[in-house]
């Protein structure tokens, strides 16, 4: 319904050449500044890219969001592969001590020695004395 302003409420009234469309409704609201900033936002973050990744907004934002998507699973795989080289860095520094990774990791948690493998893994590269100490201790019996 169209909302005619009160003094001409009555229909049989004829509307004054001012009352026009435009007169009697709002203009659309698009919200303009904030939808300039996002897609700003979006080619900002995009610069770099090769040739329409950086230039044009959909394909710079499905490249973008394609983006985070490795990042946030590359994340973990971060964490996965960091894990497997101090096991590997481990298990060669043990094995040069005459034990494998499997019963040196064991022994260490029954003789109660709180290192992490991020640890182990440092000071078998960074510091062999240190480590053939650890190896030692949980070699001893007792």
């Amino acid at each position: 319904m169209v909302n005619i302003p009160t003094c001409y409420a009555s229909l049989s009234d004829p509307l004054p050449r001012y009352c026009t469309k435009k007169f009697l409704f709002m203009p659309r609201a698009t919200n303009n500044p904030a939808s300039r900033a996002r897609r700003k936002k979006i080619m900002l973050a995009a610069r770099g890219f090769f040739g329409a990744r950086s230039k044009v907004y959909t394909v710079a934002k499905n490249t973008l969001e394609k983006g985070w998507q490795y990042a946030f699973r590359d994340r973990k795989y971060k964490k996965r592969t960091f894990r497997r080289l101090w096991i590997a860095r481990i298990n060669a520094a043990t094995r040069s001590e005459g034990m494998n990774y499997s019963r040196f990791i064991h022994a260490l948690g029954q003789k109660g020695i709180g290192l992490n493998r991020k640890a182990l893994a440092d000071l078998a590269l960074n510091h062999p004395a240190a480590f053939k100490a650890i190896v030692d201790a949980v070699k001893a019996k007792g």
